[in-house]
C-alpha cells in the first residue's frame, strides 16, 4: 500500500491525514479526537480505489466535506447546495462508492476480568448500509487494523440491527449500542459547572439524617437522589438513571450539572472528597470532579434573586368542564396540563393546526427540511397545503387525546374558604413567608396539608364534581386524579413531580379524598420551599384538578422531543418506556428502555435496556418511531413561540396497540 500525507496548499504539514496505511494504536492516538469520553477517528471506505483514509479528527469534523473536497474536488458552496442529495449518495446508495464511518477506542473487562482495550466501528445513525454492505465494511477495516486489537462493529441503527441478523458473529463480532455504553463508568446526564461542597450518601438513611443541612453550595451525590431534594448547586448518581428522571428534569430547569459516576465511591475514597470543596464539570465529552484547596469564595446563586411573576389567574366561578372543551388560554381558570389537554384534543379534532413548522426553519446550509417530513410522511414532491394536511392526519391516526374533566381553581378557593381554620392555618404560612421564618415553614404546611385533607368538602362543590363525572358504570372502575396549577411548566420553573397525582382511585369516596390531596400538594414543605426560592407569591398560586378514567396500559412511557445530553442536536427525539404506566418511568421504581429515534432522516437504536432482559420488537419499535415523529410535529404548534423548544410528553399504549397522550408541558432547558 502507499501511504500519503496531506499538506495544506502552504506547504507545512498541518492536516495528518492518512491514505491507504494501516492502522496501529500510535497511529490512532495521532489522528483521533474526543468524543463521549472516548477517542475517536473517522474513516472513509473508498471502493472505487480500494483504500481507505483515515481523518485528522481537528482539521476534518465532517466525512462529507472531506470527501467532497478532498475527494471529489467539489467547493462547499457545490456541496452546500447539494448537500441533501450528496448525503444520500454516501449514506442511503445501495451501491455507494464511500463508505463512511467511526473507530472508537474503548477498555473493558473479558471473561477472566482482565482490562482489554479495543476497537469498535459504527457508521452515521442514518446510514441504512445493508447486511452485505455491512459484512464488506467490516471485514476491509479489519484487514487494516492492527491484529492485536479486538476490532467489533456496532450497528448505528435499528435498520442495521436487523440487517445483522442473519450474519454470523464469527464473521462480524459485534457489540450492540445498549450494551457498549449501558455498562460506562461516566454518563452525562446535564451538562453544566459547579464548584461546592460534595455530600457522599451511601444510603437513603445516610441522606435523610443530612437532609435538613443542605444548602445551596452542596453538590449532593449518592446512587439515586430522591424526587423531593432539595435545590442544590449539583447532582451526582452513582447508578444508573434515564435522562427523564424527575431529578434530571429538575437539574436541567434548575440549570445545575448532573451525570453517573459508578466509579465515585472509590474516588471519593481515593482522594477524600466527600465534604471537600470541588469544582464540578458536566460535559458531552469529560465528565470531572476537582478537589480544591480552600474553600472558595461563592456568590449565592442568581436564582436567590430571582423573582417570578404570575399572570393573576381567573377566579370567576367557571363550570368543570370536559378537557375536550378547553383550549391552551384556559390555563388561567383550569392550570396548565388541563389546558393544554384541551389544546390537544382540538389539534386532533380540527385538523387544521400547522404542524409542519419545526421542519420549516433554516437549518444551514438547508433553507427548510420539508423534504425530509415529506419523506417521513411517504409523500413526493408535495405541495405547502398537502404537507400541512398530511401531517395533521399523521398525527390524528396516530395518539388519541384522554378524556375526563377538569375542576377550576375556583372550586379550590370555595374549598379554601369553607372553613376559618384553614383560612387561619393559610394566613399564618403566609406570615411566616414574609418573615422568610423557614424554619417554621415545614410544620406550617404539614398542618395545613392534614387539615386539607379532613375538611369536609361543601355539598355545592362536591355536586359540581359529581354532576360533571358521574361515578363509573362498574363500581370496580378506577379513576386517576392529576394536579393541574399555574405555578408549574414555567421559565425557570418546572415543578416536575413537585404536585401530586393519584391513580388508584375507587368510588366516589376516594375521588373526594383524592381531589383533597391534590389540593392539599400545592401547600407541601416542598413546593413552597421551591416557590419561595424563586419569588413565586403564595397569593398567587392556585391548583385545578383533572379527573379521567384509569386506561389500562401495556407500555407507558415519556419521550421529550431533543436529545436531553445533546442540546444541539436537531434530529433526535430521546424516548423512555415500560411496562405499565407512564409513572414508572418517571418516579424511579424501574428503570426504564431507553430510545432515541432520528425524526429528520429517519432510523432509531437502542440505548438502555433498563431493568428488561431484552428489547421490544421491531414492530413495537416502528410503532415508537411513529410517535417520536408525532411527538416532533406537535412540537410546532404547542411551541409556536420558539419551535426550537422541547416538549415532554407521557404517553400510553393501550391492550389494542392505540396511542394516548396523557400530559404534554415543555421540556425544562
Amino acid at each position: 500500500m502507499t501511504a500519503h500525507l496531506l499538506t495544506d496548499a502552504a506547504g507545512p504539514a498541518t492536516d495528518r491525514t492518512v491514505i491507504g496505511e494501516n492502522l496501529s494504536l500510535p497511529l490512532f492516538r495521532t489522528l483521533s479526537g474526543v468524543l463521549a469520553g472516548h477517542p475517536y477517528l473517522k474513516v472513509v471506505v473508498d471502493r472505487a480505489e480500494d483504500t481507505w483514509h483515515l481523518l485528522d479528527t481537528a482539521a476534518h469534523p465532517f466525512h462529507v466535506n472531506y470527501i467532497a473536497t478532498r475527494v471529489l474536488g467539489m467547493d462547499l458552496a457545490t456541496l452546500d447546495a447539494e448537500l441533501d442529495a450528496f448525503n444520500a449518495s454516501v449514506y442511503m446508495d445501495p451501491g455507494r462508492r464511500f463508505l463512511l464511518g467511526v473507530l472508537s477506542l474503548h477498555t473493558g473487562e473479558d471473561t477472566d476480568g482482565r482490562e482489554r482495550t479495543f476497537l469498535v466501528l459504527e457508521t452515521t445513525e442514518a446510514d441504512t448500509m445493508h447486511g452485505e454492505l455491512l459484512q464488506f465494511f467490516y471485514a476491509f477495516v479489519r484487514a487494516r487494523v492492527d491484529g492485536r486489537l479486538p476490532l467489533l462493529l456496532k450497528p448505528a441503527n435499528h435498520g442495521q440491527e436487523e440487517a445483522l441478523a442473519a450474519i454470523s458473529e464469527l464473521l462480524v463480532p459485534r457489540v450492540l449500542s445498549h450494551e457498549l455504553f449501558g455498562s460506562r463508568a461516566r454518563t452525562p446526564l446535564n451538562p453544566g459547572e459547579a464548584t461546592g461542597r460534595l455530600r457522599f450518601f451511601r444510603t437513603q438513611e445516610e441522606y435523610a439524617a443530612a437532609e435538613a443541612g443542605l444548602g445551596w453550595a452542596d453538590i449532593v451525590a449518592m446512587p439515586c437522589l430522591p424526587d423531593d431534594v432539595p435545590r442544590v448547586a449539583g447532582f451526582l448518581n452513582t447508578a444508573p438513571i434515564t435522562p427523564l428522571s424527575h431529578t434530571n428534569v429538575l437539574a436541567s430547569g434548575w440549570g445545575i450539572p448532573n451525570a453517573i459516576v459508578r466509579d465515585l465511591e472509590q474516588l471519593v475514597e481515593r482522594d477524600g472528597l466527600d465534604g471537600a470543596w470541588v469544582r464540578y464539570r458536566v460535559a458531552d465529552d469529560e465528565i470531572s470532579l476537582e478537589r480544591l484547596d480552600h474553600e472558595p469564595a461563592l456568590r449565592a446563586p442568581a436564582w436567590h434573586q430571582q423573582r417570578i411573576r404570575l399572570e393573576p389567574p381567573l377566579l370567576e366561578d367557571v363550570p368543570v368542564l370536559a378537557l375536550h372543551r378547553l383550549r391552551a388560554a384556559d390555563r388561567d381558570r383550569y392550570g396548565t396540563k388541563a389546558a393544554n389537554l384541551g389544546e390537544l384534543h382540538h389539534v386532533l379534532d380540527s385538523r387544521t393546526a400547522d404542524l409542519t413548522a419545526f421542519y420549516g426553519r433554516p437549518r444551514p446550509p438547508r433553507e427548510d427540511l420539508y423534504g425530509h417530513l415529506a419523506a417521513r410522511l411517504g409523500l413526493s414532491g408535495p405541495s405547502e397545503a398537502e404537507l400541512r394536511a398530511r401531517a395533521a392526519e399523521f398525527v390524528a391516526d396516530a395518539v388519541g387525546a384522554p378524556e375526563g374533566v377538569a375542576l377550576p381553581f375556583a372550586l379550590q378557593q370555595r374549598f379554601l374558604a369553607s372553613s376559618p381554620v384553614l383560612q387561619q392555618g393559610i394566613g399564618k404560612l403566609k406570615m411566616a413567608l414574609e418573615l422568610d421564618a423557614t424554619d417554621v415553614l415545614d410544620s406550617l404546611c404539614l398542618q395545613l396539608q392534614h387539615l386539607i385533607r379532613h375538611t369536609p368538602v361543601p355539598e355545592s362543590v362536591t355536586r359540581q364534581i359529581s354532576q360533571a363525572f358521574p361515578a363509573p358504570a362498574d363500581p370496580r372502575g378506577r379513576l386517576v386524579v392529576r394536579s393541574s396549577s399555574n405555578a408549574e411548566d414555567l421559565p425557570g420553573f418546572s415543578a416536575a413531580g413537585v404536585y401530586d397525582s393519584v391513580t388508584t382511585v375507587h368510588g366516589a369516596g376516594e375521588l373526594l379524598d383524592a381531589v383533597r390531596q391534590v389540593w392539599a400538594s400545592l401547600l407541601s414543605p416542598r413546593s413552597v420551599r421551591l416557590r419561595h426560592q424563586v419569588g413565586i407569591s403564595l397569593d398567587d398560586t392556585y391548583m385545578g384538578v383533572i379527573i379521567q378514567e384509569y386506561v389500562p396500559a401495556t407500555l407507558g412511557g415519556v419521550l421529550v422531543t431533543c436529545d436531553p445530553t445533546r442540546r444541539e442536536d436537531f434530529r433526535n427525539v430521546y424516548l423512555n418506556c415500560s411496562p405499565g404506566s407512564p409513572e414508572q418511568v418517571v418516579d424511579g421504581s424501574v428503570l426504564p428502555q431507553q430510545y432515541l429515534y432520528n425524526t429528520v432522516e429517519g432510523g432509531g437504536r437502542t440505548v438502555a435496556l433498563g431493568s428488561w432482559g431484552a428489547g421490544l420488537s421491531a414492530a413495537v419499535r416502528a410503532r415508537l418511531a411513529d410517535l417520536s415523529l408525532t411527538g416532533r410535529l406537535l412540537q410546532s404548534h404547542f411551541s409556536a413561540d420558539d419551535v426550537d423548544k422541547p416538549l415532554d410528553i407521557e404517553w400510553l399504549m393501550t391492550g389494542k396497540g392505540d396511542f394516548r397522550l396523557v400530559q404534554i408541558r415543555p421540556y425544562a432547558l
